[in-house]
């Protein structure tokens, strides 16, 4: 994307990666639109770095350079960010309390995940989210995987035509849906109702839990009420990646 000042986006469209290979590979990828790349002035010339400043040439993005602290507060990851950000735009992008306040679809139904840490899992939440017919993902910052090159991979690119609403804890987020008259649903197979018994009121939210340990406490406590997807032969549990792939797609005319 050229470097064009007038061009507005707000910083809830913005998502943050950093790291030199990821983003040196989000770079080269011309479906991911740049709003900016941030360098540290302390990184040493390498073929990497050459090829960052190299590939912002070409495209016509914005890079700045920083001193090494700068850097780290809009990494926010001093540790791993190798000297290297870049925000980059997602069109779908957006913060869930502003969803909760401005129009939102009739009848909304979205999935959530909690404490959701593989990337790969992520990453494949996130294209069933985009692929079904429920209307996003609402995706915590603390506590889930952070959105980087592996999650970007994983959502085959899906990533930037998903509709995700961001939100700081998910506990309190859920608190405010169910404030607004939205029922949420956590998905457990402890103590619950198999979904097929269940009539999915509308507005909702689907909450999936960690990839071992289920849902937290804090979440569970949010939920409206508890529901499963029932499995034959004795299997005890899905993938949390499977899961949203049944859910996103199982709402469809449920309503």
């Amino acid at each position: 994307m050229p470097a064009d000042r007038n061009f507005f986006v707000k910083p809830a469209n913005l998502l943050t990666i950093y790291g030199r290979k990821p983003v040196q590979e989000a770079l080269h990828d011309p479906a991911i639109d740049f709003f900016r790349v941030h360098l540290a002035d302390s990184n040493k010339p390498n073929a990497i770095i050459d090829d960052i400043v190299r590939q912002c040439e070409r495209r016509g993005i914005e890079l700045q350079y920083h001193d090494r602290m700068a850097l780290s507060r809009i990494s926010k990851n001093r540790k791993q960010d190798q000297g290297v950000a870049a925000d980059i735009v997602g069109k779908g992008f957006g913060e869930f309390s502003e969803f909760l306040t401005q129009p939102a679809p009739e009848g909304f139904s979205l999935l959530a995940v909690d404490q959701v840490t593989n990337p790969q899992n992520l990453g494949m939440i996130i294209r069933s989210a985009c692929a079904g017919l429920v209307d996003g993902l609402l995706l915590p910052r603390k506590g889930c995987a952070r959105i980087d090159s592996l999650v970007i991979k994983a959502s085959a690119g899906t990533l930037f035509k998903a509709r995700i609403l961001f939100c700081d804890e998910l506990a309190e987020a859920l608190q405010s849906a169910t404030d607004r008259g939205v029922t949420v649903y956590g998905l457990s197979t402890e103590n619950s109702t198999p979904i097929q018994n269940t009539t999915l009121v509308r507005p909702n939210i689907l909450v999936l839990g960690n990839e071992t340990e289920g849902l937290s406490p804090k979440v569970r406590g949010r939920c409206n009420q508890m529901i499963h997807i029932p499995m034959r032969n004795k299997v005890e549990s899905l993938n949390v990646a499977v899961t949203a792939g049944i859910l996103a797609f199982y709402s469809l005319g449920r309503s």
